[in-house]
């Protein structure tokens, strides 16, 4: 028993080998600001106590409706619940992985008849239990279960990023509904206004002040502003019925009663607290995800590397084995066995280098992806900074266009009333007005989406 114990005790002591080094995050250069949070006024330098709604951004909206839908859609939306499912399946996978850290006992029974030559055939009958246990000399099994924790840490952010993705999809989808809402009620007001204008001018042209040109045209701005509302309804409808798929129902079971934004000036967006650059890797899920998959590259190249080498496995039996069942059980039936057992690759035409060289091409590429990530995520942020400061910019203008717009109408309409300009001139003013409103009802829809664009480049927690 001497040697076979000296050659567990060599085992034991090896098994801190490793034919891989230890896992170290990819290093990258970013810059310590951004760019265009210097120049945009909704943001606000972050200190350590400032406040931040972790994972429930939308509350800064103020909008009970949409923190209503958001909250609901966490537990409803399929593409959600596909990724928690995944990220239960990693779990389990990083548990499997552990397995192979204590030893594998199984059971066995048989009944074997067999013939040898000109013998009498015989039967044979075993029971007993079989243990193995193989020794982690170069960092296979480590390098396993590392590889299997890595997955479960990288679905558990594919699983926050399937959150924050349908989060923020449903929340422009939303703010885009209630825009049309916004549209719609503007276009029925408009409506209105030109009705009381066709009223006028037919009265002007049953005393004869007015031609039937001017009512022909007066008829004509109406019906493609009542057009217009209409078509607006087709476009609503469609978007509630993306926010219903959003909820995992079917159209018939939702619906979401019309409401306007009772101001299409001065909205007043969420203030982002600002961060570094840097600050992007611990907050991104989908940078978390690409950075734990690089884990999982450099693990799989240890369990590559370390198939190069012999597998040193210990086994080990105990059990019975008589040609007669009623002796069976007996002391004298009782066999055992003990003693390691090591296995290794002589040839494999390149197999097994093969598989390394192909783990360390996967681990670039998990790197470069990982760095294609970051880079997307400050791009991400850069751009809707810059979008937002932009927009608050175009909106002042368009607000001072609405309010010039208006005066010309309300000048116009009086000086046709008096007589003294003709319809077409009216026709001009108002179609500009009704233009102006409408845009600057689409630059407040473009500025909240933006702002729901930017919650999600800085991970939904600012």
């Amino acid at each position: 028993m001497i040697k076979p114990l000296s050659l567990i005790t060599a085992s034991l002591l090896l098994s801190s080998c490793s034919v891989w080094e230890a896992y170290t995050r990819p290093s990258m250069a970013l810059p310590d600001h951004f760019k265009e949070a210097e120049q945009f006024a909704g943001w606000k330098t972050a200190t350590p106590g400032t406040p931040e709604i972790s994972g429930r951004w939308w509350q800064r909206y103020q909008d009970p409706l949409l923190t209503s839908l958001l909250e609901e859609v966490n537990q409803a939306n399929f593409t959600i619940q596909i990724a928690e499912a995944n990220y239960r399946q990693g779990v389990a996978l990083a548990r499997a992985s552990r397995a192979p850290l204590l030893p594998a006992v199984n059971g066995q029974s048989s009944i074997t008849r067999a013939k040898s030559g000109r013998d009498s055939a015989d039967t044979e009958y075993a029971l007993g239990l079989n243990a193995s246990w193989e020794i982690d000399l170069w960092g296979r099994i480590r390098n396993s279960i590392a590889s299997g924790e890595a997955n479960a840490e990288a679905t558990a952010a594919d699983l926050n990023d399937a959150r924050l993705s349908v989060q923020s999809v449903l929340a422009q989808t939303y703010f885009q509904l209630r825009i049309l809402d916004s549209q719609k009620l503007l276009l029925d007001n408009t409506a209105q206004n030109f009705e009381r204008s066709l009223t006028l001018t037919t009265n002007r042209y049953n005393v004869g002040l007015a031609s039937r040109t001017e009512i022909a045209q007066a008829e004509t701005q109406l019906r493609n502003t009542r057009a217009q509302a209409i078509d607006i309804t087709a476009s609503r409808a469609q978007l509630e019925h993306a926010i219903a798929v959003l909820l995992g129902k079917t159209p018939a079971e939702f619906s979401i009663p019309d409401s306007a934004y009772p101001k299409t000036t001065g909205i007043t967006l969420p203030i982002a607290n600002a961060s570094l650059p840097a600050s992007l890797l611990e907050r991104r899920p989908d940078i978390a995800a690409a950075e734990r998959r690089v884990a999982v590259a450099n693990a799989q190249i240890g369990i590559a590397r370390a198939a190069l080498f012999p597998t040193l496995t210990l086994g080990a039996g105990l059990g019975y084995s008589n040609s007669t069942v009623s002796d069976l059980l007996s002391l004298p039936s009782r066999v055992w066995s003990i003693g390691p057992a090591l296995a290794g690759p002589i040839f494999d035409n390149q197999l097994r280098k093969s598989q390394t060289d192909a783990a360390i091409a996967r681990y670039d590429a998990a790197v470069s992806t990982y760095k294609q990530t970051v880079i997307n995520g400050v791009r991400e942020v850069e751009d809707n900074l810059a979008l937002l400061r932009i927009l608050a910019a175009e909106a002042t203008e368009q607000e001072i266009a609405v309010k010039f717009a208006r005066e010309a109408v309300e000048q116009t309409e009086n000086r046709y009333r008096a007589g003294i300009s003709e319809y077409q001139n009216v026709v001009i003013v108002q179609s500009a007005l009704l233009s102006a409103e409408r845009n600057l009802l689409s630059i407040m829809g473009r500025r909240l989406n933006a702002s729901v664009a930017l919650m999600v480049a800085l991970g939904g927690t600012y």
